[in-house]
């Protein structure tokens, strides 16, 4: 073999050692503009961009249209302890669970790019930077600063518990809580302003994004049989063009 080849050899095997090394739950390779919704039905991959094609619109319309609908009952009873403690791995029956690292980074590994780890660890993310969908920024991210970016229940914990998830199992509970679907990474200021809101009183500030985040957010209470209230079903039907 010439001295070329060989080179170009070691360059291709070195290049596979590098990709070796940058794995994280998902991939990365959707990181840099986010997934579209529907390519992304369990929320393994990153992110969430735009749904704009008209055959698209039209599937996101009839997923929304199929969501039962009823009033918002009362938050009586609601503890967020009730979908037990933040960011536990041990959940059964959502991706990513029992992987030795918390759901809050397992997420931020999921989204975020050019991602520091804390010394002698490969779960605990220290900084990175993550194109937020909701504001359609990129955001310089370090753990000093951890509320800049907070993790967004897409259909909100205490929403769900108004619409029916007080009568579920706590095992349940903690599925809705843990599952990647229903979390995206995004600027803390956004999510703070979100609150337990459903898409009639908040959608994301980008709004090349919200019909996107309607599906979402659709997809959620699809997979959980939650009806959302009439007002928030017109407001994401509105939002992909219906």
């Amino acid at each position: 073999m010439s001295i070329r080849r060989k080179l170009s050899a070691a360059a291709g095997l070195a290049g596979l050692v590098l990709l070796a090394g940058c794995s994280s739950p998902g991939g990365s390779s959707s990181a840099a503009s986010g997934t579209d919704p529907f390519d992304n039905p369990n929320g393994v991959r990153a992110g969430l961009a735009p749904v704009t094609a008209q055959a698209e619109r039209e599937k996101a319309r009839k997923l929304i249209d199929g969501l039962a609908v009823k009033g918002r009952g009362t938050k009586t009873g609601y503890d967020r302890d009730e979908f037990g403690y933040a960011w536990m791995d041990k959940v059964d029956g959502v991706p990513f669970a029992r992987n030795g690292c918390d759901t809050r980074n397992d997420m931020l590994r999921r989204d975020g790019r050019d991602l520091s780890y804390r010394a002698g660890s490969n779960c605990v993310v220290v900084a990175m930077k993550l194109p937020d969908p909701y504001t359609g920024t990129t955001i310089d991210w370090t753990k000093e600063k951890a509320s800049a970016v907070q993790i967004d229940h897409v259909v909100p914990l205490s929403y769900s518990w108004q619409m029916g998830s007080s009568r579920w199992s706590k095992g349940k509970r903690q599925q809705l809580a843990n599952d990647p679907l229903n979390l995206l990474p995004v600027e803390g200021r956004a999510n703070s302003a979100k609150g337990d809101s459903g898409p009639a009183t908040w959608l994301p500030p980008s709004k090349d994004i919200r019909c996107a985040y309607a599906v979402r957010f659709a997809q959620v209470a699809s997979k959980y049989a939650l009806p959302v209230t009439a007002p928030d079903k017109k407001a994401m039907l509105e939002q992909c063009g219906g």
